[in-house]
């Protein structure tokens, strides 16, 4: 384009995006376009104090806070509303204080390590070192004492780890640009694609849990998702981890119900919708679609279909409806080998409204869609 003012112009509205984006990303109905929405749930999470500040049972951080932060500050940057995204920054300085770093667990655990994401994605925002310093911490932490096959000794085999620990190495690639991060990550997601997907393209709460719960999956789904988006062909696991992330998409399509949503249970339909999941299957075909790694022609209606479910969720405070609260595997709580008394246990799991488990997975799909 030979004049630069139109052209600026044209990127300004979204003329341009508009004209790349598949067809199905554009027209959104009244209130469901992604930066309309992604702005309200990143405000929502602006306004809210940590869990800490308004729980005096809750000593630290909790992973949910973390995922939610980076969808927020994704939402601010791709939509330039710099004032949410200073807004959004200042609140790590309740952090910085002496008593509030004490609310960042030191544990050796996935679900505390991921915390670290935040302060990389404040340091891309900001360019800051302490920010920068503070997540490679947990990043470097993660692979102080590798097992022998050279990954994580926090590694337990729990499909949840396929988001935690890769999420964190990936940020420490975008932010520093050393290999050793996305090799980190890459390794670990291949072992367990080779140890934990089943034969169906869908993965188990457990071994001893054979159920196909909805946000366990959608971790695997989001985790595969953000890894491929950065991850090069010539890495030695590209291969087999984009194979084993379209097998998942092609489950997840089957799957996928006809009002849009996904179930509690994946595979059993009498199942409730769920809106969790929902949001992070939705990121996942998004992500594909939009990197070509998935047909367009076939995931962008379903990942439009499901957008628009999953916004018909939300209440007027930006709040998600009917997200599972955090569940453990049937089998450690029911203390049953006895399937059906599993089957219960996941259909009887409360639901909560605002929860950050389906907040996160909103603005992870909204800063997809704006990419």
């Amino acid at each position: 384009m030979k004049d630069p003012r139109l052209f600026a112009l044209l990127l300004a509205t979204g003329v341009l995006a508009r004209a790349a984006a598949p067809a199905a990303f554009t027209d959104w109905p009244a209130g469901a376009a992604p930066a309309e929405v992604g702005q309200r749930v990143a405000e929502n999470f602006a306004a809210r104090p940590f869990q800490w500040q308004s729980d005096p049972k809750r000593k630290f951080m909790i992973y949910p806070e973390t995922c939610a932060w980076y969808g927020a500050l994704e939402v601010a940057r791709l939509t330039s509303d710099a004032d949410l995204q200073k807004r959004l920054v200042a609140k790590y300085d309740a952090l910085l204080t002496e008593e509030g770093a004490k609310k960042i667990s030191q544990q050796a655990h996935v679900d505390y390590r991921v915390f670290g994401v935040t302060p990389l994605e404040i340091y891309l925002v900001t360019k800051d070192p302490k920010f920068l310093a503070a997540g490679q911490y947990f990043a470097d932490a993660q692979w102080a004492q590798p097992t022998p096959d050279g990954i994580t000794a926090e590694a337990r085999y729990w499909i949840d780890d396929m988001f935690m620990s890769p999420a964190l190495q990936v940020q420490a690639w975008r932010a520093t640009q050393d290999p050793k991060y996305l090799a980190r990550a890459a390794l670990m997601m291949s072992a367990y694609l080779d140890k934990l997907q089943q034969s169906s393209g869908l993965f188990y709460h457990a071994p001893d849990s054979p159920f196909y719960w909805g946000r366990g999956n959608g971790w695997v789904a989001a985790g595969m998702a953000e890894l491929l988006r950065e991850l090069p062909k010539t890495n030695p696991h590209h291969a087999r981890i984009l194979q084993g992330y379209q097998a998942m998409m092609a489950a997840l399509l089957k799957t996928q119900g006809a009002d849009g949503m996904w179930r509690q249970l994946l595979d059993k339909p009498e199942s409730w919708a769920e809106s969790s999941c929902t949001g992070m299957f939705t990121f996942a075909f998004v992500t594909g679609v939009k990197n070509g790694w998935l047909d367009e022609a076939t995931y962008a209606p379903a990942a439009r279909k499901a957008w628009i479910a999953l916004v018909g969720y939300l209440d007027v405070h930006a709040e998600v409806r009917e997200v599972c609260v955090g569940t453990n595997k049937s089998h450690q709580e029911t203390k049953s080998d006895d399937l059906k008394v599993q089957y219960d246990f996941y259909l009887a799991r409360p639901r909560k409204t605002g929860d950050l488990h389906g907040q996160a997975p909103i603005l992870w799909t909204a800063a997809a869609f704006l990419r």
